[in-house]
């Protein structure tokens, strides 16, 4: 009984340890932390850790649903990613932020 208290509180206290709820692709745009690119890849607008972490799963996810669509419509994986980044941008809600061509970040209106 005691070893399976000790268990449970063990686990307890590890999930205490790890944030309650990991930042989302959506929350990160609405607080103005990434944003769409031309490329079809999310960037980071601010630089922080929890930030880029999510820009690399994201991107990962990406770069493999990209790799795909390349392969059954046989193009090339550069040429889907830049479809996708053109709609992506185009799509991005009012205050999200967008790279422009220029390399600049935008908020879009």
């Amino acid at each position: 009984m005691r070893r399976a208290t000790l268990s449970v509180l063990s686990g307890v206290l590890l999930l205490l340890s790890v944030p309650l709820q990991a930042l989302t692709l959506d929350e990160a745009r609405s607080r103005g932390l990434v944003g769409e690119t031309l490329s079809g890849y999310v960037a980071a607008v601010v630089q922080d850790s929890d930030t880029q972490a999510l820009v690399n799963k994201i991107n990962a996810a990406r770069l493999e649903s990209y790799e795909q669509l390349a392969r059954s419509n046989n193009l090339k994986v550069d040429d889907v990613a830049r479809l996708a980044g053109q709609k992506l941008v185009a799509r991005a809600q009012s205050g999200d932020y967008v790279r422009g061509i220029n390399g600049q970040w935008l908020r879009k209106d």
